[in-house]
């Protein structure tokens, strides 16, 4: 239906309607813009004007509550604006939460309660619900409550993992109990849980040491749960972790761990075997830098390249340049499980060039706990224009399960320049 407006009257009448509701509108948005200016502010004043202004905005309500339950320490008047914001918008579990927390002040613990349940309600798979749930069930004492909210975060957010995991262990420091009942089959939440572990260990290792042994075999369940998981995860954490069982004197575990990492990485030529316990002996592979493959640490006065042309039977070779004094370990080493007792053919080739200098290189094989304990020690590779062989035979010691096997040079006091070459290496048990 068409409304005519071919009289002065009308157009006077449709004109004063159109205005009135255009005041209206404009009233309204100014309110609501005042309202979102003060509710900026942290003033109690502006914090009322905004309430004041936007009555119905549910945010105002519940950031004037935080006032007075933060700043004001006045949790009953807070709870009235909590219990205003959640009437207006019953489906935020933040303002239950924080309803929640004033009944805790007040020690409304039948309040309380309703409120952490409506909060639960509104969002019960959300990691940010899940982490206030969690917190206030540890203020009140309810720890497996707790425990079941703190799973819910590590199951859905990274960035909480390793605080989550630090709360749970101290919760229940029972592994087994965490493994199968908190901590999900995720490799963040398994890798957060190794380095807490494994940090708690060495700081308990001098003044708890039974305390310190527990933590290191709880550390071995989480990297076997971590492996079972086939969930992926970086090279990195293996090589360190294998690193740490070194450091720890884990060799067992430290090898089995090795073995593990290079099967899930695709990296099983890097394994040891009866041929040949040294790993990478011809510099075929790439330098891992890590586990039981070539290690190289810079020395000041020596410089180590892979030189592919002038290997040993025209594989790749190490080549060392020394030049400088003081120069006591060229820095490339590599270490190779032994077994205790066990008697091993020890052989290298090496070659030199202008090497100059009193005292010169050895290939030298030491206990890795004791350094004192050098089972094998070469002659002194020099004045070897063509590939020369070394070669010998030891005996580990009875409670040596690992070995170094490094280039070091004696007398380490004076200078030596030129260049060594070594490949070829072969460790094997008689």
């Amino acid at each position: 239906m068409q409304i005519s407006l071919n009289t002065s009257t009308r157009k006077r009448v449709v004109a004063g309607v159109a205005l009135v509701l255009a005041v209206v509108y404009l009233a309204l948005c100014g309110s609501l813009f005042v309202a979102w200016w003060f509710g900026r502010r942290p003033e109690l004043t502006s914090l009322q004007r905004a309430v004041r202004f936007d009555s119905g905005d549910a945010d105002y309500h519940n950031h004037l509550g935080r006032y007075y339950e933060l700043a004001a320490r006045d949790p009953a008047t807070a709870v009235k604006h909590y219990s205003a914001a959640v009437a207006l918008n019953p489906h935020s579990a933040r303002f239950w939460f924080d309803l929640a927390s004033a009944y805790q002040v007040l020690g409304d613990t039948a309040n309380q309660a309703m409120a952490q349940a409506r909060a639960l309600a509104a969002g019960p798979t959300s990691p940010d619900v899940a982490w206030e749930a969690a917190n206030l069930y540890l203020v009140q004492g309810e720890n497996e409550k707790a425990l079941r909210e703190f799973r819910i975060v590590l199951d859905n957010d990274n960035s909480l993992t390793a605080a989550a995991v630090q709360f749970c262990w101290r919760i229940k420091p029972d592994i087994d109990v965490l493994l199968n009942d908190v901590v999900p089959p995720r490799s963040e939440a398994y890798l957060a849980l190794l380095d807490l572990l494994a940090a708690k260990q060495q700081k308990d290792a001098a003044s708890d040491p039974e305390l310190s042994q527990r933590e290191l075999a709880a550390t071995e369940k989480v990297w076997s749960a971590l492996i079972q998981s086939n969930q992926p995860f970086e090279k990195r954490h293996a090589w360190e972790y294998f690193s740490y069982l070194i450091r720890e004197k884990d060799v067992d575990e430290a090898v089995l761990v090795w073995r593990q990492a290079v099967a899930r990485f695709g990296l099983a030529s890097y394994l040891p075997s009866s041929a040949n316990l040294v790993v990478n002996s011809h510099f075929t592979l790439a330098v891992l830098n890590a586990g039981l493959d070539w290690r190289y640490q810079k020395q000041p006065g020596v410089e180590v390249t892979l030189d592919r042309k002038e290997g040993y039977e025209g594989s790749p070779s190490v080549q060392i340049n020394f030049d400088g004094p003081g120069i006591d370990d060229a820095g490339i080493v590599q270490l190779v499980p032994v077994q205790p007792g066990a008697t091993y053919d020890f052989s290298a080739y090496y070659k030199t060039t202008d090497l100059q200098g009193a005292g010169g290189p050895h290939l030298t094989i030491q206990d890795m706990y004791d350094p004192k304990l050098i089972y094998y020690d070469s002659d002194e590779m020099k004045d070897a224009d063509y590939w020369q062989p070394v070669e010998g035979e030891f005996t580990a010691g009875a409670d040596c399960k690992l070995v170094v096997l490094h280039v070091r040079r004696l007398p380490a006091g004076s200078p030596i320049r030129g260049k060594l070459w070594v490949d070829d290496f072969r460790l094997t048990r008689k």
